[in-house]
């Protein structure tokens, strides 16, 4: 498998591109739950908290 995915990859041009690509989005990803966990209502995380035990 990781074989045919070598052979792929050092055909393709412009290979640099796809690891920035991915980091970014990974970047832009965790900031954007970073953003809603520390945005979110004080009510909701306590309610979020406790759903294992509720059940």
């Amino acid at each position: 498998m990781y074989s045919f995915i070598k052979k792929y990859t050092e055909t393709m041009q412009d290979i640099n591109f796809y690891p920035i690509f991915s980091l970014l989005v990974f970047v832009a990803f965790f900031v954007g739950v970073l953003w809603y966990v520390k945005v979110m209502d004080k009510e909701e995380v306590d309610a979020i908290k406790n759903l294992p035990l509720e059940q």
